[in-house]
């Protein structure tokens, strides 16, 4: 299974859809907290719901159990904590939810899928922790 990573921010909407359809995501899963975000209009959840389908022939899914809790994702934000400490929170918070074995439920029928959030880069983007933390030994993880 390929798992990609992308952040919609810096994307206009046309790079947006090409690079899910030059990678042949069959299902993105949305794993922001709140998604009616008004950064990018075109990647509020409904819309994306619509458009996916008919532009990239792919599902759409919000995975509110793949995103940090409103306190852990504030405090790093508002730079109380650093990535290290937000790291130190989230990958507990996710073993906690079970999210390996939701993810192998749900996702494991597709050959590619696609993480979304909003940063531009995966470094420091809870995206990248939860691709690492659900990638199997012969996943490929492509950030894209």
């Amino acid at each position: 299974m390929i798992i990609c990573t992308m952040g919609f921010a810096q994307k206009n909407a046309k790079t947006f859809f090409e690079l899910l359809k030059e990678n042949k995501v069959e299902a993105l899963i949305d794993v922001r907290l709140n998604n009616k975000s008004q950064l990018a209009g075109f990647t509020k959840g409904n819309d994306l719901e619509y458009f996916l389908p008919i532009l990239c022939d792919c599902e759409y899914y919000h995975e509110i159990d793949f995103a940090p809790t409103k306190e852990i994702l504030d405090s790093y934000k508002d730079k109380k904590t650093t990535w290290i400490e937000y790291e130190n929170a989230f990958i507990p918070l996710i073993e906690e939810r079970g999210i390996k074995a939701l993810f192998d439920e749900k996702y494991r029928k597709y050959n590619c899928v696609c993480l979304l959030c909003s940063e531009p880069t995966p470094e420091q983007c809870h995206r990248r922790l939860v691709s690492e933390y659900v990638a199997k030994k012969n996943d490929i993880i492509k950030h894209i």
